[in-house]
């Protein structure tokens, strides 16, 4: 069944695949082994062909004249072959914010006595979740693409999502139509805040708007990311008319069938209950057609895979099944009519978030409209916490990709849960015919790679990968460049991979942690949440200590590790965790003195302890100044320069503060008011002594001036608002790196000795 339902796309994908040569591999290692250019070459075997196996298959060997021959039935094998050799035999890679480290391979390359062979278990590697490029690449340059285009294709990632600059493509159909520039500038939202703009949760931006020059700039952007990613071996999925349209379609068309949406979390309806025209109104086939003819014009005929999500976090207008499955069947037609080809990929995030809402027989009735199973794939986004596959029947025979989401908001705690992300898609795969890939579906992409790295892999693997062996030959890679890797760091990062990274208990924390000092301050509520934004730890504090007391330790027998990147950027990751976690023991004792004592008796001991609580907070943030990848300046900077680039010579200070606020906004209040205040919180040098640091203060000082009887939440609250909003208008200053980690790490850990004892 698996065969038949994926050989439309694999004849699709075999199309743009064979029109390809090994141009775009070769580039690669151009790009990242400039000196190890004329030793490998790459053939592909058997693309032509049609495909009778579906997945992907590649061989490396040593060639007769010494070079590496990499081998494969599709580019994305080739690049994943590539990867293979240089991971498992040169020992070095590629990574998120440390970048590359490929040129650290020998001069002399390995030979390989016997060949190296791999097979994907599933055709499909997806990556990424819509907001991602809110979250994450907001303001990303040609660059930072560039490096992650690449970190994808050697993992073997070859149907990623491509949203950038389709703002460009809508704006064309909306004028096409008649709407006014300024009708569509105010519906659409900034780049901090794109993704539910596009998801249609929110229209509008809360501070200014979104200027055409940037429009055009990430369009322009978007035809650099597509090109290469086709080059690289990937399909891209693109965007489509997903029917969110400004409110101004009612003047345009003043019998459109259109609904506007609930009001979501709680925002003001003038950002909010966005307009959505029906897809049963014959006008939705007719913008549907005008966009993806638009869109293949300005990118060529390189995919028909679309995304399209019409109910994230939105209930539908009505709940009766046959209004859901002409949703859907009208939803496909417009589809078919504009691509013939066209297959429609979609978040299966919905049946998960407004579970309430969405019955088995409403999603049953939902999926029923398109009618051709193959048409639709649907990503499992939650499967390693909450998988709604089981319930769903496979999504009633629908094509699905087991995925990983892991990472909320871009949150920053050490987590991961490496067994069910090796076991529960294998057993997925035995117990679903239409499992066809596997894919990384983070809000964020922030740290904690390994457990990303480990699914992709688990991609071609046909039993669960042994992570205790996968562990250290990831360390081996990752440390690349130093003289020496001491077996203390594969020893640490072995407790890490028992503890941090194996969590198993749902029920407290299903994501990535969040520590407790980057939340609105209060006397109750902080410690101990579970869910997707936990606060729980899951794992022995001793456990995190040892491991960072065993790194540390190492750069004691291998000096040199103090410049490797990777090592910094690791050693600061988890100092930045055990200082985080000591926090919570701190704030409970002032807490519990604040509740269980008078003022007058306690005012001294709540003003040392108080101090205690911002102290360690200071220390925090000196260990994350000492890297740009924890700095504020670093997000705040490339707001500013993304705003100036597009403007060219006429960039506007309004644009760039514009941004600027738009990033600010993002991961602290998260709305005009807070709405979803703190969700995007991260730990970063500057903002812990800009913001968190500021709050606390006012917290410890309005617990010094008020008794417990007298404690009011709200009173509490509104002085935090109020500091909240001006920060989001401060200025942006760059502070930049300020100082060694070595020296800094020396005086932290002498401050706080207690913190790392295990």
């Amino acid at each position: 069944m698996r065969l038949s339902t994926l050989l439309v796309w694999a004849t699709t994908a075999l199309t743009v695949t064979s029109a390809q040569s090994v141009r775009g591999i070769q580039d690669l290692v151009k790009r990242r082994l400039p000196h190890h250019v004329d030793c490998f070459s790459f053939s592909l075997v058997n693309a032509t062909q049609p495909y009778e196996q579906i997945n992907d298959q590649y061989t490396v060997s040593t060639a007769s004249n010494g070079t590496v021959l990499v081998e494969g039935n599709s580019l994305s094998a080739l690049a994943s072959g590539l990867h293979r050799y240089l991971t498992d035999v040169a020992h070095v890679d590629i990574y998120w914010f440390i970048g590359s480290r490929l040129h650290l391979a020998p001069a002399r390359l390995p030979m390989l006595s016997a060949p190296l062979e791999g097979a994907s278990i599933v055709p499909w590697r997806y990556h990424f979740n819509t907001v991602t490029f809110s979250y994450t690449s907001a303001f990303w340059t040609w660059e930072d693409w560039e490096s992650q285009l690449d970190w994808m294709a050697l993992r073997g990632v070859n149907l990623p999502l491509a949203w950038v600059g389709q703002e460009k493509i809508l704006v064309e159909v909306f004028r096409e139509i008649g709407l006014t520039d300024d009708e569509i500038l105010t519906y659409l939202s900034g780049p901090a805040f794109q993704a539910w703009n596009r998801f249609g949760n929110i229209q509008g931006s809360w501070e200014g708007d979104l200027p055409f020059s940037w429009i055009d700039a990430q369009f322009e952007l978007q035809k650099r990311i597509v090109k290469r990613m086709v080059e690289l071996g990937m399909t891209p999925v693109l965007p489509s008319f997903t029917g969110f349209v400004p409110r101004g379609i009612e003047r345009v068309f003043p019998d459109a069938m259109v609904v506007n949406g609930s009001r979501w979390n709680d925002f003001p309806t003038t950002y909010t209950n966005v307009t959505f025209l029906e897809p049963t109104d014959s006008r939705f086939a007719q913008l549907q057609k005008s966009f993806i003819t638009k869109q293949t014009a300005a990118y060529g005929n390189v995919s028909s895979i679309y995304t399209l999500d019409q109910y994230n976090e939105n209930d539908p207008y009505s709940g009766d099944p046959d209004y859901l499955r002409n949703i859907t069947y009208n939803t496909w037609k417009s589809l078919k009519d504009a691509d013939p080809a066209a297959i429609w990929l979609m978040q299966g995030w919905l049946f998960y978030s407004n579970s309430d809402f969405w019955t088995d027989t409403r999603v049953e009735a939902f999926l029923s409209g398109v009618e051709e199973d193959q048409d639709m794939l649907i990503l499992d986004l939650f499967s390693e916490s909450a998988p709604q596959w089981q319930r769903t029947k496979s999504y009633y025979g629908k094509p699905w990709i087991w995925c990983q989401l892991h990472d909320y908001g871009g949150n920053m705690g050490l987590y991961g849960q490496v067994e069910n992300i090796t076991v529960n898609p294998i057993e997925a795969l035995s117990n679903s015919s239409s499992l066809v890939g596997f894919g990384l579906t983070m809000e964020g992409q922030e740290g904690n790679e390994i457990v990303y790295d480990l699914l992709l892999d688990q991609a071609w693997s046909k039993t669960p990968i042994n992570t205790k062996d996968y562990f250290r030959d990831w360390v081996s890679s990752r440390y690349a460049g130093s003289k020496s890797i001491p077996e203390e760091t594969y020893t640490a990062w072995d407790i890490l991979r028992t503890t941090v990274y194996n969590n198993t208990n749902l029920t407290s924390a299903t994501a990535v942690t969040k520590s407790i000092f980057e939340l609105s301050p209060n006397i109750s509520g902080l410690v101990n949440r579970s869910g997707h934004h936990p606060t729980t730890i899951n794992y022995p504090q001793a456990a995190l200590i040892q491991s960072w007391n065993l790194l540390y330790d190492a750069t004691k027998a291998e000096p040199s590790l103090w410049d490797n990147q990777a090592f910094l950027y690791d050693m600061v990751d988890v100092t930045r965790q055990a200082l985080a976690n000591a926090f919570v023991p701190l704030y409970t004792d002032f807490v519990s003195t604040y509740l269980s004592g008078t003022k007058s008796q306690d005012e001294h001991t709540l003003i040392t302890k108080g101090h205690k609580l911002t102290s360690l907070l200071s220390a925090l943030d000196s260990v994350l100044s000492t890297n740009k990848h924890f700095s504020l300046s670093t997000w705040l900077s490339s707001s500013r320069s993304s705003a100036s680039s597009a403007s060219a010579s006429n960039a506007s200070s309004t644009t760039a503060d514009f941004f600027s606020y738009d990033a600010r906004n993002q991961i602290t209040l998260w709305g005009p008011n807070g709405e979803i205040n703190d969700y995007a919180s991260k730990s970063w040098g500057g903002l812990v002594s800009s913001y968190y640091i500021p709050r606390w203060s006012i917290f410890i000082d309005y617990l010094k001036s008020t008794s417990a009887v007298a404690y009011n939440t709200t009173a509490l609250n509104e002085k935090l608002l109020d500091f909240s909003l001006k920060w989001q208008m401060e200025e942006s200053k760059d502070v930049g790196v300020k100082v060694d980690l070595q020296d800094v790490l020396g005086r932290v850990h002498a401050e706080w000795k207690d913190v790392f004892m295990a």
